[in-house]
């Protein structure tokens, strides 16, 4: 159940299993499916001589290359490969899909290649970015159309609904599993995805979904972020979700363009697990800790380059010639992580969100709400009491009163990160066998006996990096119970809010027509 590795098998055996040198051509949604997994070096090393865009590629002929396109399976990119069918620019053509194709779309297919220059066509199930190995998202556009009603906007409710059931599908694809699936029971949204998923799964294509059966059945659990709407608003401490909130993360890549001045190499920096030891070992450590170790691995680096300078003999120097490409990725690796910490504690002094953090954090784990957190109307319209399932503020009884406390003194690192989100009582209740079916009922006829083993989330409106942080921490915990987070994007701050202006700006509009 690793997601990362999922998507890079289905991108290695298509641009592996072709001999030759090719052109990769793909969509504005699969070029992050792809640059997530597989580095531009990668490619070179596979003989992709280019990657273009579906709706703007060059119209030189290239008759001696071959051409993979990996799409998703859409009305629009149907129509593109009608057209460059009809004119083919390549000698073959290679057709990959991240998803399921409907009869009528193959069938276009078909009659669209008189020429025969279609050698095969392929569902990949790669339709997610899987930023992190336990951690997918949708990058979906108008996020903030799951806050408002559906019959404010019927088209863009129904393609948020659509994009969010396909990825989750396309996810369930890759691992080769069929889920029970529940859903919250306070978010219309939610309760539509889970429902429209299980008649994917169960009815339409129920044969592409015939796995073989696990002794305990997967969980698909489709939860509303309305349940949580505090998490998105904290500042963050931890690597990831820090240079998130401050800077900003999209699919791997940190735009460091207007901040600061920095060459070159440093203006776009890729943030990923899978390709930096460093980032990987560090992404989940506060600010604190973060500093230490960045220190220590620039005092190693000072070391290296010390024992360079004494190169005295040809051997030495064959040898350093030998090591070069390693010492110089070294220099790379630690210049950006060099630069991407001056930059955060540059704007944390700036911003004074020391101060600005512990008040948050006093105000969202001990009590002082009501007093003193006064959220704008909308969002308290958005996510009032009414909205939410969980127990997010712990005020239901004095027992949850005091477990909350209890939990908000346990095993917390600092002042700044004692904060733990709603997924976490989520998860909890979970590997407990203690999710009530009252609050999160099952979709259909499809009961769960016993505690699940597989367990895939998603949250609609999207997730956090603190979300996300916590997935692998209970992965490790031994729980029997594995997780995987997804959601309709990524979140921090300020896209949470531009989200709640854009739905309050849509519910104004409507009422005021």
């Amino acid at each position: 159940m690793v997601l990362v590795s999922a998507v890079r098998d289905y991108i290695t055996r298509m641009v592996q299993d072709i001999p030759g040198m090719k052109v990769l051509i793909v969509d504005s949604q699969t070029v992050s499916i792809v640059s997530v997994v597989y580095a531009q070096s990668d490619f070179s090393k596979k003989e992709v001589f280019a990657v273009e865009k579906v709706d703007s590629m060059p119209s030189d002929p290239m008759l001696h290359m071959k051409a993979l396109y990996f799409l998703r399976p859409t009305s629009e990119n149907i129509q593109h490969l009608r057209r460059q069918l009809a004119s083919p620019r390549f000698g073959d053509y290679h057709l990959f899909f991240s998803n399921i194709l409907k009869t009528t779309q193959v069938q276009i297919l078909a009659d669209s290649d008189e020429h025969e220059v279609v050698k095969q066509v392929q569902e990949y199930y790669a339709d997610f970015v899987a930023i992190d190995p336990y951690h997918f998202t949708l990058d979906m556009k108008s996020n903030h159309i799951y806050m408002l009603p559906t019959v404010l906007d019927p088209p863009s409710s129904q393609y948020f609904c659509d994009r969010a059931v396909d990825g989750i599908s396309a996810v369930f694809l890759a691992l080769k599993r069929r889920p029970v699936i529940r859903y919250q029971r306070t978010s219309d949204i939610a309760k539509r995805i889970a429902q429209e998923a299980g008649k994917l799964m169960y009815e339409h294509e129920s044969g592409l979904f015939d796995f073989r059966r696990t002794e305990t059945s997967p969980l698909l659990l489709v939860i509303d972020r309305r349940d949580d709407p505090v998490t998105p608003l904290l500042n963050q401490w931890t690597y990831q979700a820090m240079v998130h909130e401050l800077i900003g993360i999209h699919d791997n890549v940190v735009n460091m363009r207007n901040i600061g001045k920095h060459r070159k190499d440093l203006q776009d920096v890729v943030l990923s697990s899978e390709q930096d030891e460093f980032f990987k070992m560090n992404m989940f450590e506060n600010f604190g800790d973060l500093g230490m170790n960045i220190k220590r691995m620039v005092d190693e680096f000072q070391l290296l380059s010390k024992s360079n300078q004494n190169i005295q003999t040809i051997e030495e120097m064959a040898k350093f010639v030998e090591n070069y490409p390693e010492y110089r990725k070294e220099l790379a690796k630690v210049s950006k992580h060099v630069a991407m910490v001056t930059e955060l504690s540059k704007i944390v002094e700036e911003r004074k969100l020391m101060l600005v953090s512990q008040t948050e954090q006093e105000l969202a784990c001990n009590g002082g709400q009501v007093a003193a957190f006064e959220l704008v109307q909308f969002l308290l319209k958005q996510a009032g009491v009414d909205k939410r399932t969980g127990d997010l503020y712990g005020n239901r009884d004095l027992l949850n009163i005091a477990r909350n406390m209890a939990r908000g003194l346990k095993g917390v690192e600092n002042v700044y990160t004692q904060h733990q989100p709603l997924l976490f009582q989520t998860m909890e209740s979970i590997t407990k066998g203690r999710l009530k079916d009252v609050d999160y009922p099952f979709v259909g006829n499809h009961f769960q006996q016993g505690r699940p083993q597989e367990v895939v989330i998603f949250i609609v409106g999207g997730t956090t990096y603190e979300e996300a942080r916590v997935v692998p921490l209970q992965n490790a915990s031994n729980t029997g119970t594995r997780f995987i987070l997804g959601g309709s994007v990524v979140l921090n701050s300020k896209s949470f809010l531009r989200d709640l202006e854009e739905a309050q700006r849509v519910s104004r509009s409507s009422t005021v027509v």
